[in-house]
């Protein structure tokens, strides 16, 4: 069969939404299918994101259909099948009933909401109480573990949950249990196990860690609960089982048995989609083609909702407030670090919509026909025309924004970090608005290159920023980035698709990985060789300021460090006076 008629599946499950994507060999992007998924909240208690794996499933079975139903692509065509996801807690029974999450008298009982989403934060006391621990099970996580991975929030189960209900229930992280629902097999991932479950490298379960934080009963059942005993995982696109089962097979509108890859977190799905590309810089196409060896030197954003940073190396490097190091999550004898900012693009949105020239601004874009955000660009122009200003930066100087509203994830590793603003002034008009979208820009962009330092310093050799996700199509932050961190910037060919192409070549490793080849140099090249191939060319943006506003960012920057060191004195000094 040639390759033109040759496709993969790639299944990508984001915060809010399920998407499907049909994928030739060559990564071309024959069509894509989306279906909307319910969150749930709690409007008595903020902390509180749930979601359902039935809706979910649903959901996923709609789009892979309606790809097929477009393209006209024969189900026998499709050859391999991958799933990324959400790092969230998905319970169901032994059987894969779903178990509800939702504190009350139905939790621990059979119904839809039985997710807890990653960004939950219920389980503040359960990631205080493991980081008291001492465990080398923190090495792996940056020294403290969040209250956004699954053990956490595993034993805040555990602490309100019925003992009887509690010890039937079996506990995924979202990616695993898409393969184990496609295929009935409970094979877990190297990714979401070591990611976010608390599995060391190199030593697997540590007994006397879940003994120690109140889950004895783990090792008792020889982690029946968690899966992977025994090294029983796989790395990234591994062939999970006999693929898909006739029931997956019958709702998805699939032939049984396609090759289903061992899933990853949609971060990672993003690096798969992004970091091997070549680039095109000024419209002229660059003659290198990087190796896996190149892969150490890009760094992987995959920036929608919050934002995940992802790089990797030969050897482990550890980094204060930075997750890893990781090894094997996506290629066998490699190591990965994530850090990550908890809200990104939920924090623009915040910023913009809860201000009060918000309707006024709406009102201007429908006028226009036009974006919200292109009407602050054309209001941050008008501003910079006004001042006489070189550029955005200048504009708001003055001003400055610790963005950590819901927390810090990277490099401080902190939840209770809380957002600030230095240089209010009695303004509530379109032109605040706008000068506040451009800051909060900059603060995420101070943020990322405060990631970016923290890594290097400890051994990694970033050099350039691969961007997926829904903030690509960005430019004006884009430029932000790469001004702010001195590096470049290769944006993708498409913002929303790399992450969902990933997951493809996810079903691509599953359809050509060899079983007696596992975990082996041939199969490191046979990897790259298909993320080379599948990788869309993408475009470089450079580093662009001026030696003026060079000199601001740094000023900024200089000054955005300080208020963390500020936040932290005064949270001191205010528990002192409370005690």
């Amino acid at each position: 069969m040639s390759p033109k008629d040759t496709y993969y599946i790639g299944v990508d499950v984001g915060t809010g939404s399920a998407r499907a994507a049909l994928v030739k060999q060559d990564g071309t992007l024959v069509a894509s299918s989306t279906e909307a998924t319910q969150t749930w909240r709690d409007s008595q208690d903020h902390r509180i994101f749930e979601q359902s794996t039935t809706d979910i499933w649903s959901g996923i079975c709609k789009t892979v259909k309606a790809v097929l139903e477009e393209t006209k692509v024969s189900p026998s065509d499709v050859k391999g099948l991958g799933f990324d996801a959400t790092c969230s807690l998905a319970v169901t029974e032994m059987n894969g009933e779903p178990i509800i999450v939702t504190k009350g008298d139905k939790l621990g009982q059979v119904g839809e909401r039985n997710i807890i989403l990653w960004a939950d934060h219920r389980a503040e006391e359960e990631a205080e109480l493991i980081n008291s621990t001492g465990s080398n099970v923190l090495d792996y996580v940056g020294g403290v573990m969040s209250l956004e991975m699954e053990i956490p929030k595993t034993l805040w189960l555990k602490r309100h949950m019925k003992p009887e209900l509690f010890s039937r229930c079996q506990f995924f992280d979202l990616p695993d249990f898409l393969t184990y629902r496609a295929t009935g097999d409970n094979l877990r991932s190297t990714c979401s196990l070591t990611c976010k479950c608390s599995y060391v490298p190199n030593s697997g379960w540590q007994a006397e860690f879940f003994q120690k934080i109140g889950l004895g009963e783990f090792v008792d059942n020889h982690y029946k609960q968690l899966g992977g005993a025994d090294g029983q995982i796989l790395t990234a696109g591994f062939p999970v089982g006999h693929g898909l089962s006739k029931k997956a097979a019958e709702e998805l509108g699939l032939v049984e048995g396609t090759p289903v890859g061992s899933a990853v977190i949609d971060a990672y799905a993003g690096w798969l989609g992004t970091v091997a590309a070549r680039y095109t810089e000024g419209g002229k196409l660059s003659e290198f083609v990087p190796t896996l060896d190149e892969s150490k030197h890009r760094l992987a954003a995959c920036a929608g909702t919050s934002t995940c940073h992802i790089v990797q190396s030969p050897q482990g490097v550890f980094v204060n407030g930075v997750w890893g190091p990781y090894k094997d999550p996506v290629f066998p004898g490699w190591w990965m670090n994530e850090g990550g900012q908890s809200s990104t693009g939920q924090l623009i949105d915040f910023m913009i919509t809860t201000h009060p020239a918000y309707g006024k601004l709406k009102a201007l874009a429908e006028e226009r026909k036009t974006s919200i955000h292109e009407v602050l660009h054309d209001e941050l122009q008008k501003l910079q025309a006004e001042l006489g200003a070189e550029s955005f930066t200048e504009i708001t100087k003055d001003m400055h924004f610790y963005p950590d509203l819901h927390g810090n994830r990277s490099p401080i590793a902190d939840p209770r970090m809380r957002g600030s603003i230095v240089g209010l002034a009695l303004d509530d008009g379109l032109g605040d608005l706008a000068r506040k979208f451009n800051l909060t820009m900059e603060a995420i962009a101070l943020q990322t290159r405060h990631i970016v330092d923290e890594m290097n310093a400890k051994g990694h050799t970033i050099r350039s920023i691969y961007m997926s996700g829904g903030q690509a199509k960005n430019i004006a932050l884009m430029q932000l980035f790469a001004d702010t961190c001195n590096m470049p910037v290769v944006l993708p060919k498409s913002s929303g698709a790399a992450v969902v192409l990933g997951a493809a070549m996810l079903g691509r490793f599953a359809a050509e990985l060899e079983p007696g080849k596992r975990n082996t140099e041939a199969e490191c090249d046979t990897r790259w060789k298909i993320m080379v191939d599948m990788t869309p060319v993408g475009t470089l943006i450079a580093p662009a300021a001026s030696t003026k506003e060079k000199k601001l960012l740094e000023a900024k920057y200089k000054i955005f460090r300080e208020s963390i060191e500020i936040q932290q004195r005064w949270r001191k000094e205010m528990e002192e006076a409370t005690k």
